[in-house]
């Protein structure tokens, strides 16, 4: 018999040594360990070195659970432990994965524990229920179980993050070359088809279009202002979409959606059309400071977005809507001489912010504290550029570092982030895994390589004491200085679950008790020669728009920009 094969996560070399490791811990009880791979091969096989196993007798076990396991579909809710006797005494366990939105997923392996000679029910061979006196070990496999469980469960979300991170920056930098190219002397065709090219780099279609409202012998029509793919509108189909898209936005949809994935289609549409998007051109009156509801008294269509036929899914969605709104509302802003520009740029610091205050989120008393990081960091790093050449784009990168710094915090379970009491050494094993974490997330995204550092070392401290990696003295960068020093002070003057916040006057003392230690010399020497009090108050002010003349938003935008 051949067990059926799982796509992922399989027994890679990590995890098999995570198990040879555990399986030596087992033979310390003179039993031996062994891991059955969904091929049918033994991925791991440990000897306790009181007696030996029959490799044959342990397959055709593990093989037996495997096929138990698939035929009843555990969903891991309960682990099933199974109990196998005849010359030696077996326990096994199914090494679950968690549920899919598809469903139930094949176990990745099983987990084999040989206990040797039984005392009693030799000769007989039965799978059944775990029962008798090997309770002990029966809960050691049932914890191993759910540890494994628990570790595919973390690995999958952080990899969930990790892409949804990405897919929001590709959105990010395609917002932020638009924007970069609206220049006066740039002509509307080529600023609409870099709007279009730039789209179809993210978004899969058969074609797209920009429609535009023009006046030709004096009646208005809809023309193609730029375009890719096969796609062909004349007059007719373009007065029919012009129609049709109104009637949805009457009805207080954001655009047009139609396609027969679920349903007929609710239009009349060419033979070669399986599904289509199209969004709004808006012009918006001067005096309406709301969204576009696309109310006709305050709001005319001026042009239409169309694409047709997504690739590489069956249908557009609500994330489409939103992205081809942004880019549409974009060119908008283009052709209105740049009346929504100011909204547009926000998106690309608010979408790092939102992520951030996600985090922060888990615990009421870390709520704004990244955003409060990055901007004791940025005045750090500003300081530090009064006496050693830092260019702007490394305060920049030193502000996104720490907005983004504990990004980590996502894989970690929010009951060991909000508990209240002492940390148990495995649960602070746990929270010092996040800068690593947090750098793994990062480093997947070639333009955010820049901040990892500040992102990975930000627990590490001059003394060589601190996590991930014990770095010591300059081999700790500027950046993971920095955003130590602005951690530990937000940290400080907050409340948290353990205390009160410190005074602002025992913080600064605090910090100045560890320099050398915690704290590099000469940057923590800087902090404390600046101006504090006139940081606080920005503090305390939530960021003050007073701070350098400059909006928060707009440096928000800038230090993304660094980046593109």
């Amino acid at each position: 018999m051949v067990m059926s094969n799982i796509a992922a996560p399989t027994l890679d070399a990590s995890r098999r040594r995570d198990l040879e490791k555990l399986g030596e811990r087992f033979a310390q009880f003179g039993v031996n360990f062994a891991v059955l791979a969904p091929d049918g091969s033994l991925a791991v096989q440990m000897n306790g070195g009181r007696f030996a196993s029959e490799s044959d007798r342990l397959v055709e076990a593990g093989r037996q659970i495997f096929t138990e396991t698939t035929e009843r579909q555990y969903d891991g809710g309960d682990i099933p432990i199974w109990q196998l006797a005849d010359a030696h005494l077996l326990l096994g366990v199914p090494l679950l994965l968690p549920p899919v939105a598809s469903g139930y997923r094949d176990p990745a392996g099983v987990a084999l524990l040989d206990l040797g000679a039984p005392a009693a029910e030799a000769g007989r061979s039965s799978l059944r229920d775990p029962i008798g006196d090997v309770e002990y070990f029966r809960e050691l496999l049932r914890l191993l179980a759910r540890n494994f469980q628990t570790t595919i469960r973390t690995e999958e979300q952080i990899e969930t993050v990790g892409v949804e991170l990405a897919r929001v920056y590709e959105e990010l930098v395609l917002l932020h070359r638009i924007n970069t190219n609206m220049r006066v002397t740039e002509s509307d065709t080529n600023f609409l088809q870099l709007a279009c090219d730039s789209l179809t780099d993210i978004v899969l279609v058969e074609g797209i279009v920009i429609l535009l409202e023009r006046v030709i012998d004096g009646d208005k029509r809809l023309v193609v202002a730029a375009g890719s793919g096969l796609l062909d509108i004349d007059d007719r189909m373009a007065a029919a979409l012009h129609r049709r898209l109104a009637d949805e936005l009457v009805r207080g949809r954001e655009a047009l959606l139609d396609s027969e994935v679920d349903s007929p289609f609710r239009y009349d549409w060419p033979a070669s059309v399986r599904n289509v998007i199209a969004v709004p051109l808006c012009a918006r009156d001067k005096t309406d400071t709301g969204s576009p509801r696309r109310n006709r008294g305050t709001v005319s269509i001026i042009g239409l977005m169309v694409a047709v036929n997504r690739i590489d899914k069956a249908d557009f969605d609500s994330t489409d809507v939103k992205l081809f709104t942004s880019v549409a509302s974009g060119c908008a802003v283009f052709i209105e001489n740049g009346r929504l520009f100011n909204d547009l740029k926000e998106l690309f610091v608010g979408s790092l912010k939102a992520l951030t205050n996600s985090i922060d989120a888990k615990d009421q008393y870390t709520r704004g504290h990244s955003e409060r990081v990055a901007l004791i960091a940025r005045w750090i790093a500003e300081r530090v550029a009064e006496h050693e050449p830092l260019e702007e784009e490394q305060i920049h990168r030193i502000y996104l570092a720490g907005l983004l710094h504990d990004i980590g915090k996502i894989g970690i379970d929010e009951s060991v982030l909000r508990k209240n009491g002492k940390l148990t050494p495995e649960e602070w094993a746990c929270i010092c895994r996040h800068p690593s974490i947090g750098a793994s997330i990062l480093r997947g995204i070639k333009q955010m390589r820049e901040i990892v550092p500040g992102v990975l070392c930000h627990h590490e401290r001059v003394d060589g004491t601190g996590y991930p990696d014990g770095l010591a003295g300059e081999e700790i960068p500027l950046t993971g200085k920095i955003i130590q020093l602005a951690d530990s002070f937000d940290a400080m003057t907050s409340r948290r679950t353990y205390r009160d916040a410190l005074s602002v006057e025992h913080a600064l003392e605090e910090i100045r008790k560890g320099l050398g230690t915690q704290f590099d010399p000469r940057v923590g020497a800087i902090f404390l020669e600046s101006d504090i009090d006139r940081l606080w108050e920005i503090i305390q002010e939530g960021g003050s728009d007073s701070y350098d003349t400059a909006h928060l938003a707009d440096y928000g935008t800038a230090a993304v920009g660094t980046l593109l």
